[in-house]
């Protein structure tokens, strides 16, 4: 069995999305693919026993046989890591990995390791990504995430870390890169990480549907009192705009698609974002909803013609910095239930990540 560690240099940098769509190239290539997440820090709770929730949606979207407990024997719930530092976490936890990566090669040709952020997290219960990669003696890549400086420093330093504990650093995945406006980063990136001994093995593009969140998950994080949810729930927003200008200087401003935030007494921005939505303006009509902050309530009059024009629309008490930073930090995470999504991340992995070269970094697994 081959196998193969996925790593990041830090959180949102796509990790997911590349797991979803190496396990489907790995499928396509007809081969039997196994996945595991060795530690998770995001439990849920799935076939009665807790898991990570990455290795649920993996099980679900590829019908995986292993119970879910092989596929995420160690998870952190909450308090676990005071209690692990205080001496009474007394479990072998290092044991529970080794077993469960054991068992996949009876079975499997191919074993696609997730890990859990940078090289150095999970450092604090003595599984650091580079700690755990070493235990299975699986070679790295390493995924971040678009420009030119920032991630090759960050995927640099992170291979520091991985050879340190004696992890061959395979090569490189660079995500959510704007190829459109600069088509030449891709050759930019192969270079520069080449002065460091690295190899790139793809660099996915920017997509909207793969870094925004839907209406639902913003409901979800904000929290908020739905004044009327809209005519569709699962639409990804297309940006965010602060309603704190004049009814006509915002509605030039309003960009496609976007969720705009507006103090709920602001009854004049309302008004006039409703009135564009209903006549197809080209300025301001292409909202996609609104957040209501402050807690302020508009009249019933205001509140109707929301509904009427059947935008999404929710209030919530924070005041609008602290929505809007709630927002931008939102963490986006792909559901199995987020079909067009998942064809979405499949169909562009496929085309833009040399899937051959992935499998040729994977290494025999000496188990």
């Amino acid at each position: 069995m081959r196998h193969l560690y996925l790593a990041a240099t830090g959180q949102n940098r796509g990790k997911t999305t590349v797991s979803l769509g190496v396990m489907d190239g790995f499928l396509r290539r007809g081969l039997s693919t196994g996945f595991c997440k060795p530690v998770g820090q995001r439990t849920v709770i799935e076939e009665g026993v807790p898991a990570d929730e990455d290795a649920v949606l993996m099980k679900a979207v590829f019908g995986l046989a292993e119970p879910i407990g092989r596929m995420s024997p160690v998870h952190i719930p909450r308090g676990f890591t005071q209690s692990y530092i205080d001496g009474t976490v007394v479990d072998d936890l290092p044991a529970r990995i080794r077993e469960a990566h054991a068992s996949f090669a009876a079975e499997r040709d191919i074993l696609l390791i997730e890990g859990t952020g940078h090289a150095g997290v999970g450092a604090v219960i003595d599984l650091s990504n580079a700690d755990v990669a070493a235990m299975l003696g699986a070679p790295a890549v390493i995924v971040s995430e678009g420009g030119v400086g920032r991630p090759i420093d960050e995927i640099v330093l992170n291979k520091a870390l991985f050879e340190q504990a004696g992890v061959r650093v395979a090569g490189a995945i660079v995500n959510k890169v704007d190829l459109a406006a600069k088509p030449e980063l891709a050759r930019t990136l192969e270079r520069g990480l080449a002065r460091h001994g690295i190899s790139l093995l793809g660099v996915l593009p920017y997509r909207p549907i793969l870094s925004n969140p839907t209406l639902s998950m913003v409901l979800e994080g904000v929290h908020g009192d739905v004044v009327c949810p809209g005519p569709d729930l699962d639409q990804v927003i297309g940006g965010v705009s602060i309603g704190a200008m004049e009814p006509q200087h915002m509605l030039q401003r309003i960009g496609p698609r976007a969720l705009v935030i507006v103090p709920g007494d602001r009854e004049d921005v309302i008004a006039g974002i409703v009135h564009a939505r209903r006549v197809g303006a080209q300025a301001g009509g292409d909202a996609l909803g609104l957040v209501l902050t402050g807690g302020y309530r508009p009249r019933p009059a205001v509140l109707a013609a929301i509904r009427a024009a059947d935008l999404f629309t929710t209030i919530v008490p924070e005041d609008t910095y602290a929505v809007a930073s709630e927002i931008h930090d939102l963490l986006v995470k792909t559901h199995a239930s987020d079909l067009g999504k998942i064809e979405e991340i499949k169909a562009l992995v496929w085309e833009h990540l040399f899937i051959d070269r992935v499998l040729d970094v994977a290494a025999e697994a000496s188990v």
